[in-house]
Order: structure tokens, then sequence, then C-alpha cells
């Protein structure tokens, strides 16, 4: 089910009870270990044609290439972007559910014009006053909330290039922060960096060992 093409049935759905201005909101992050987590917030017209349409999905079923691609061609489409995260210190300060909910608020507070519902991949955010919907693998089933899946990732993925160059030595521009053999490997040689999340094993782990 979670490999289906996502569809536009919850934004056809919403828009014959006369919503007009639907925002798909995602994140990505989360489970990395180093970084931000970045949310991105999409508004699509009613109407549009497109031959890039038929390759979304969501960002993490979609090689490098594609989802630079299909960036563009979202940019170019949407009547309003929003994208917003919270640092690897917020999310040591805060945890990360609740650092993953002020990235996505970040995010919709950005849209112009606002939107009238969103979509959020699993998440309700109590905290907006909109009518919204959460959806369980809504970046797999929702075309709107995919797009933003992708917004995201790229977003994330450019800003743990520019983390690589600042921070060289433990791969940031090829595993993107997360726990691959080769970051671990290079953690434990290394130790932490100021961008590592210090609440997250095994960051914790060795950061106890050398403190």
């Amino acid at each position: 089910m979670r490999r289906q093409k996502p569809s536009l049935a919850e934004e056809k759905l919403l828009k014959k009870q006369g919503y007009r201005l639907i925002a798909g909101v995602d994140e990505v992050g989360r489970g990395a270990l180093v970084g931000p987590v970045v949310a991105a917030a999409v508004i699509l017209p009613e109407k549009f044609r497109s031959g890039w349409r038929s390759g979304v999905r969501d960002s993490k079923q979609l090689l490098p290439e594609v989802r630079e691609y299909l960036y563009d061609y979202i940019q170019e489409t949407a009547v309003s972007i929003g994208v917003g995260s919270s640092s690897s210190k917020d999310i040591d300060n805060l945890g990360i559910a609740k650092a993953t909910r002020i990235a996505m608020i970040k995010a919709i507070e950005q849209l112009e014009p606002a939107p009238q519902f969103l979509l959020i991949d699993y998440f309700k955010l109590t905290e907006i006053k909109l009518p919204q919907r959460g959806i369980k693998f809504g970046d797999s089933l929702c075309f709107s909330i995919a797009c933003a899946s992708i917004i995201a990732k790229v977003t994330r993925d450019r800003l743990m290039v520019e983390m690589d160059r600042d921070y060289p030595g433990y791969g940031f521009a090829e595993h993107k922060g997360y726990g691959t053999v080769s970051h671990l490997k290079c953690l434990r040689q290394k130790g932490p960096c100021p961008l590592h999340r210090r609440s997250f094993r095994p960051v914790s782990e060795v950061a106890g060992h050398q403190a």
C-alpha cells in the first residue's frame, strides 16, 4: 500500500466542500543523528497540467536526481511554499516531537496566501486553529503531502551538504546525517561535532565516553 502512487483524492474531496487553499505538510530528518528536522508546506493550484505529476512519490522512494527535478517543478507550479526547521539544539532541548511540530508550524506560517485546510503526514497540529487532517502514510497517499516531502527532503539534503563543508570528515554529504555504518564509525573515531543531536543514541553514548 505504501508504494502506491499518491493521488489528489483528498484535495478533490475538500474542494467539493468549498476549500480552495489546501496545504500539504510533511517533515524530514526526524531519525537523523545530526542536523535539523525540516518541514515544508505546499499549496497547489486548483488545476494544473504537468508531465512531472506522474513522477511524484514519497521523497524516500525517489532517487536524489529525481527529487531535484521534481523540486524545481513543484516550486514553479505551487501557489505558495513554506519551509521551517528546528535545529539539533532545539531537538535536544525540546524533544524531537515538539521540535518537529514547531518546524511544521513555521512552514505553515510562511504560506501566503494563508491555507484554509491542512493535510499533514501523521500529525495534527492543535496549536494551529485551522481545519486539518492527519493522514497515516500521507506522504505515500496524498499528492500535496508528497510534494511537501520532496521540498523538505531536497532542502534538508542541501543543508547537509553545506554542513559537510563546515564539518568535514563525517560524510554528511553522503549519508545526510543518518546512522549509517560509515557515519557511526566516524562518530566513534572523531566524536560528536556541534551539529550532532546529543539526546540521540549513539551520540549520547559516544559523548558520555568522552566526557
